[in-house]
């Protein structure tokens, strides 16, 4: 969707731009996975909100009706851009071990990982971060109390959601183990199988429990009845919370990740999450072709080869910053980005196995994003997860709360697979209050006077996406077509170019074989990603939700509601 403002008003707007570094849009933009959700931002923004307001009423409108994404049992990134101060902040609400937790927790006798253990069931739950986030963002971002911004997503609890396709694929995957647990059984299936189309999913111990946010802020989550209730259920099911690890959860302001491109502005998530540190460095990598600029013919190949050595790097060295020292300016830097160009043959793929040793690690694959742009230039990209659809199947007794299984994203036992086939490294090994690794990529990129605003779930594959979307852009394209584009994807190990059906039998996917790439279909299309443009120069204002999904787009002026 588009908004283009012409003639003498925007003569006027860029006078403001030039006389106070921002201004006021002609409207404001959301893009979220779900439409009931980007319904619930402008609903927020219609009463006065900013672009914080609505990130909350997005976040939790997300949690009602996409289960199989994200939660108040999950966690997540959210990348703000403040227009007022021109101030970038990352709010780090990523889910934390238990205090209970240790390195060895999830092997056997024989030193085996027990996967269900890991993935299934509360003993796969981190503390969770998206209830303190959303606190954290009404009282140092927003301009309305949470019983406002949070309305929304209590009434959709309250009065249901109806099930579509995309809600019957999800669950069909997860549903033996959301039969596991009582309460998941009742809510997101039917007589335990999967619901029909159209039916009707009420969550009210979910709407009393926004309500008790709602109410009470922070305190009402991780501490008090219901903060009992979440110990008590987790602890009765086999998992190791206790009332310190949720009373100790506090999210972290981190600063983002920030490099260049071609000139542009990369600003992008910091660890925890890898997806900043990747991404510039594989655009580093890049950019020593040609200024980032190699023939089209070459770009594949130079992109894959570039994702590989960044994908090497985040295994090797990426953790929680909070645990493990991580030498981020090194692989940050152009110098470095130099020399691991210099490896790169323009006519023949790198063996994966000749980088150094075989080593990747854990990622969870279902997620959520969303971007939104408010009329003063308040800007959000933020990527929220529960690891694998459903996460871990397990709803919480007499609360609602539906578990993430993000202790997966840890390396159980580095050396080993997890869920995804993927290998871990020890600098993601697990601890107890650490937060594991993540590829989660909410990004702003800044250039010639225009402001790119996107994110994607998908998995270890989020940072390529994200890459491959900021290459479309800094091309002049428009937002549909980054977030349309066929996907490929490289990570180091497996030593395998993932291609959508739509791109292996390309002249773009055939360039790849011919030097010598292993590829495979992914079988389907991937990602979901959620993109706003802002032109600054013309006054256009664009957004785009991947049409791999079900998501809205919308741009325009809010109403007040007095």
């Amino acid at each position: 969707m588009k908004w283009t403002l012409r003639g003498p008003f925007a003569a006027i707007l860029l006078f403001v731009i030039a006389a106070t570094g921002h201004a006021r849009l002609p409207a404001a933009a959301i893009s979220s996975a779900h439409p009931l959700a980007t319904e619930a931002g402008f609903a927020v923004l219609d009463q006065g909100g900013n672009a914080f307001d609505a990130a909350i009423a997005v976040s939790a409108a997300l949690a009602v009706v996409e289960p199989y994404s994200s939660g108040m049992g999950g966690g997540g990134f959210w990348l703000l851009h403040d227009a007022a101060n021109g101030r970038n902040v990352m709010i780090d609400g990523r889910e934390k071990a238990p205090g209970a937790a240790s390195r060895d927790m999830y092997l056997d006798n024989r030193g085996a990982v027990v996967r269900d253990w890991a993935i299934n069931g509360p003993s796969a739950a981190g503390i969770p971060g998206q209830p303190a986030a959303l606190a954290h963002l009404a009282a140092g971002y927003g301009k309305l109390p949470l019983s406002v911004t949070l309305a929304p997503a209590i009434r959709l609890a309250k009065d249901g959601f109806q099930v579509e396709e995309h809600y019957r694929r999800m669950a069909n995957y997860r549903r033996d183990v959301l039969n596991r647990s009582p309460e998941a059984r009742h809510i997101f299936l039917n007589n335990g199988e999967v619901p029909p189309v159209g039916h009707l999913i009420v969550q009210p111990e979910l709407a009393r429990l926004l309500e008790l946010l709602a109410d009470q802020g922070h305190d009402g989550f991780y501490r008090g009845e219901l903060a009992q209730k979440l110990v008590d259920g987790v602890i009765n099911n086999g998992g190791l919370w206790s009332m310190e690890d949720l009373a100790n959860y506090q999210v972290v302001e981190r600063e983002p990740v920030t490099g260049t491109f071609r000139g542009a502005k990369i600003i992008s998530a910091a660890p925890p999450s890898s997806g900043g540190v990747v991404l510039i460095q594989a655009l580093n990598i890049l950019e020593r072709f040609n200024n980032g600029q190699p023939d089209p013919a070459l770009l594949p190949h130079l992109a894959v080869e570039s994702m590989r050595r960044a994908y090497r790097d985040r295994a090797l060295h990426l953790g929680d910053p909070d645990f493990v020292d991580m030498p981020i300016n090194r692989l940050l830097d152009k110098d470095y980005a130099t020399a691991l160009a210099a490896s790169i043959k323009l006519d023949q793929a790198t063996p994966s196995a000749s980088l150094g040793e075989p080593i990747t690690v854990e990622q969870g694959n279902h997620t959520s994003h969303f971007s939104i742009i408010d009329q003063q230039g308040n800007r959000v990209s933020a990527t929220l997860s529960i690891n694998l659809p459903f996460g871990s199947g397990f709803v919480v007794p007499k609360t609602g709360l539906l578990l993430n299984n993000e202790m997966d994203d840890f390396s159980a036992n580095p050396g080993s697979a997890n869920a995804y086939g993927l290998i871990g490294g020890e600098a993601n090994s697990i601890a107890a209050g650490k937060r594991p690794l993540s590829s989660m990529t909410p990004t702003f990129i800044e250039w010639d006077g225009k402001v790119a605003i996107l994110g994607t779930p998908g998995g270890s594959r989020i940072i390529s996406m994200v890459m491959l979307a900021a290459l479309e852009a800094l091309q002049g394209k428009p937002a549909e077509d980054w977030v349309s584009r066929p996907r490929f994807h490289h990570q180091y190990m497996p030593d395998m170019v993932q291609g959508e059906p739509d791109f292996v039998g390309t002249e773009a996917g055939k360039s790849l074989l011919v030097r010598g790439h292993q590829m495979e279909s992914t079988g389907r299309r991937y990602g979901n990603m959620q993109a706003i443009l802002w032109d600054s120069k013309t006054a256009s204002l664009q957004a785009a939700a991947d049409p791999r999904g079900i998501g809205e787009a919308l741009v325009r002026k809010p109403e007040r509601k007095d």
